[in-house]
């Protein structure tokens, strides 16, 4: 067997109907927030059911290399407290190294504004084609210098904090366009409270993507004690200037996003799959995804069960497709909602998602390479991707590549299950957010 061989994955069929429980881990977008404003209040923080993946161990060692102690539970090692640094400030003349993790990217450049020194920044190869530049725009004009090594507005830079600490009154005023990423948005507001007199954050774009992670970042804040407002028409965020601190326990919601492989995969091969811990109400675009499985022909349940709330989705392995849908709430589940719909009965286009040309790989040509590596009929739209019904017998096995994208792998790994023969390359890179995902998804098929 060669090399290229070895890292070939062989996707489980589903040779009949499914009938499983599956245990998501914690939320990555929540887990990466509170890690961020942990480490901006001024007392420790404990988390609970911490995602512990590749996204989360950057974002603690981006953490620590800035003098903040990320202290792991020697029992249970998704439980971490978080010491910020003594008097608020932290470490500069250090290298912070995003790997190809967004929240990562977009986040950190906020800290290093209260730095003793200048920070510098760097990923891997792939994040170096993903666009960086409204945060360090927006980073500038509140004094930040910032210098590239590169591609002016992408990895890697230096920044250089403000040298002087201004006595501001009145909130500053910034103007990004965040078009191509709600986490422009998201790592400017989330060090609002400590930019002098308060921060106004104006959205110059014409449409706001995944907007339910800008109210996630708010209600953040909130919960930290921030005194933070939205006018969503307007397109314009106000924090007030204050302190930040998050309770001294926070526990961290499973992952919602990272269920829709899983209890997609019910309205794929059919039977029923459910997930544990699903919240009764939440800002994760993920709690959508029951809404979106109805649509296209699962029944949906939240079973409470020894006081454990569940969701529930029950599939006949029938699936419809879903016209014009808007997406642009819950972009990052298209991957998973691009699988099921392969299988559709009708047409769908996914709308409101040209955003994902933005993310860990161009997600919009990456599922179009994938779908009609299958036998699949798609095709990218100006802001989204149309994907029409092939007669199932005409779809035939491949090897899939996955970009190095989390999301393209676990994509593949549901196309598996109705297409005997997927081979995926690179399955490892859904460590990125589920550390096990081919352990659980060959449980969930046992």
């Amino acid at each position: 067997m060669n090399a290229s061989q070895e890292n070939l994955w062989p996707a489980p069929f589903a040779s009949k109907s499914l009938d499983a429980t599956v245990v998501v881990p914690g939320s990555k977008s929540l887990s990466n927030r509170y890690l961020i404003l942990a480490a901006l209040g001024h007392r420790p923080v404990r988390l609970v059911g911490l995602l512990r993946s590749r996204d989360t161990e950057l974002m603690m060692d981006a953490l620590r290399s800035l003098g903040v102690r990320c202290e792991i539970d020697e029992q249970v090692d998704t439980t971490v407290t978080v010491v910020p640094p003594s008097g608020g400030r932290f470490h500069g003349g250090t290298k912070v190294f995003c790997g190809l993790a967004g929240t990562v990217m977009r986040f950190v450049p906020g800290l290093a504004m209260f730095a003793d020194g200048p920070v510098d920044f760097d990923g891997d190869e792939q994040a170096y084609a993903r666009p960086m530049k409204p945060v360090l725009d927006g980073l500038e004009q509140l004094g930040a210098c910032i210098e590239y090594h590169g591609e002016e507005g992408r990895l890697p830079f230096t920044i250089t904090p403000p040298q002087t600490v201004s006595q501001r009154v009145k909130p500053s005023v910034v103007s990004i366009d965040s078009s191509g990423s709600s986490q422009f948005i998201s790592g400017l507001l989330l060090i609002g409270s400590r930019v002098p007199g308060g921060l106004e954050l104006h959205h110059t774009g014409e449409k706001t993507p995944s907007l339910p992670h800008i109210r996630m970042t708010v209600a953040d804040l909130q919960g930290s004690g921030v005194r933070a407002n939205a006018d969503e028409h307007a397109r314009v965020w106000t924090v007030q200037p204050g302190a930040v601190q998050l309770p001294e326990t926070v526990t961290v919601e499973p992952d919602l996003s990272n269920a829709a492989p899983f209890l997609g995969a019910a309205l794929i091969a059919g039977g029923a799959v459910r997930v544990p811990h699903w919240p009764e109400s939440t800002t994760q675009p993920g709690g959508l995804l029951p809404g979106y499985l109805e649509r296209m022909g699962a029944e949906i349940s939240f079973p409470v069960i020894d006081g454990v709330r569940y969701c529930e989705v029950t599939g006949d392995g029938r699936v419809s497709g879903l016209g014009d849908f808007d997406l642009t709430a819950a972009g990052e589940i298209a991957p998973s909602l691009a699988a099921i719909l392969v299988f559709a009965d009708a047409p769908t286009r996914m709308l409101g998602i040209g955003h994902l040309r933005g993310h860990e790989t161009n997600r919009l040509k990456a599922l179009v390479n994938e779908i009609t590596r299958v036998g699949g009929d798609a095709r990218e739209l100006p802001d989204g991707l149309e994907i029409a019904p092939v007669p199932a017998m005409n779809l035939k096995p491949a090897e899939m590549e996955t970009y190095a994208d989390h999301r393209m792998a676990t994509f593949a790994a549901m196309l598996g299950l109705k297409i005997n023969g997927i081979l995926i390359k690179n399955i490892a890179t859904t460590a990125k957010t589920l550390p096990d995902f081919a352990n659980m998804w060959t449980s969930m098929l046992a």
